[in-house]
């Protein structure tokens, strides 16, 4: 192929390119005017508020502790000759149900002396008041006149009689601690109770104050909860033992599930804040925490030292608006549409629970409030959503 022929061929091609890139130029599609202004507002979702009356609802972990905790110790020492089947690490026994039995044969012992030296004692009461008489009669016949009164008492064995009736009171005490000791030698429980431990069986040799097992009362346990001191006035204490306070409810999503629970009321507030965390301490009392009682088996059972969640109920917030507190922008505004466009609202918080805030000012019943984040948030900027865009579209096809 000569110079000639390469040449042509590259015109021709030039030429091709040349034409083709003029098409593509004059039939390129031009923008319209009629659709940028609806593109410049800024999608959003949003969510339409009621006004009403809430109930707060606050948050917090607490600790189970028993209400009623006790460590069985005897008043007297021997050995164990009986110990209840009942008496063993989470069993259960009754009010005044016998626990243990210390070997009561001393003691019965003991009694029985105690009593034959009240009655020798009182035997000798009624002999000396006999020596009394004789002694009265003895001074009517000498005539006693002239004898001053400690004479006279002298005389009439006035101190020895004293000293008759003093050993009678002491063997009538006597007596009865001997009865009392006897009595001490059967340890009872003092409460409806649950045994944690047990540290000593039949054969054992135990001393006043010997630490032989810890019981814990079954009728209530508490729930010691830590509250923010500003939240104690949004919460309700019973002023008398029949009344209840707030309801609580008592949760544990590790041990129970999410979706078991147990029900408490506020009891007492402790008085004292933590010394770590700097919060007030509340006590919830929740009845029948061993699901011991009938209908109430499938409860979940509360376990002495355990973490637990509270949800506590608030007094009644009346007129407000409830948000959730994620919607709540800074410097305590909130972002509203409002005819198209965004306006930013300051509002008025009159409190803060877990989830929601409570505003009194600045919001309105059905106003629109704004959950998307804008990058660029300027006063009166334009705001479309997925319904306005659904209506413009509708309303385009019909024209």
């Amino acid at each position: 192929m000569n110079k000639r022929k390469i040449v042509i061929i590259c015109v021709g091609i030039l030429l091709a390119g040349v034409v083709v890139t003029t098409m593509i130029f004059f039939t390129e599609p031009t923008a319209k005017r009629e659709g940028a202004t609806r593109e410049t507002a800024m999608l959003v979702d949003v969510v339409e508020v009621e006004q009403g009356d809430f109930q707060p609802v606050f948050s917090a972990t607490g600790t189970v502790q028993p209400v009623e905790d006790v460590m069985l110790s005897p008043l007297v020492g021997g050995q164990i000759v009986r110990r209840s089947p009942a008496f063993t690490p989470g069993g259960f026994v009754k009010k005044n149900e016998i626990l243990l039995q210390i070997d009561p044969s001393d003691y019965r012992n003991t009694l029985e002396l105690r009593k034959s030296e009240l009655q020798q004692s009182q035997t000798n009461l009624n002999m000396e008041m006999g020596r009394q008489q004789v002694a009265e009669q003895d001074l009517a016949l000498i005539g006693g006149d002239s004898l001053s009164d400690a004479e006279k008492s002298l005389v009439l064995r006035r101190p020895q009689l004293d000293a008759v009736k003093s050993t009678v009171k002491a063997g009538q005490a006597s007596v009865a601690q001997a009865e009392l000791n006897l009595d001490r030698t059967t340890l009872r429980s003092p409460f409806d109770a649950h045994i944690l431990s047990q540290n000593v069986t039949v054969g054992s040799q135990v001393s006043p104050g010997d630490n032989l097992g810890r019981l814990v009362g079954t009728e209530h346990y508490w729930v010691v909860v830590n509250v923010a001191v500003d939240k104690l006035k949004w919460l309700s204490f019973p002023g008398t033992e029949k009344e209840k306070g707030s309801l609580v409810k008592i949760m544990s999503s590790t041990a129970w599930g999410d979706n078991a629970y147990r029900e408490g009321y506020l009891h007492r507030q402790v008085g004292a804040l933590d010394d770590q965390t700097r919060l007030a301490r509340v006590l919830v009392r929740v009845a029948d925490p061993l699901a011991n009682e009938k209908g109430k088996e499938e409860l979940p059972r509360l376990m002495i030292g355990a973490f637990v969640d509270a949800q506590m109920r608030g007094d009644k917030l009346e007129d407000v608006v409830r948000l959730p507190r994620d919607y709540l922008r800074s410097n305590q505004t909130v972002w509203v549409m409002e005819d198209g466009k965004l306006s930013i609202r300051e509002v008025n918080i009159v409190l803060n629970d877990s989830k929601y805030t409570y505003i009194n000012k600045g919001l309105s019943d059905q106003d629109l409030v704004v959950t998307t984040n804008l990058s660029t948030v300027t006063e009166g900027i334009g705001l479309r959503t997925q319904a306005t865009d659904s209506a413009t579209g509708n309303m385009e096809m019909k024209n």
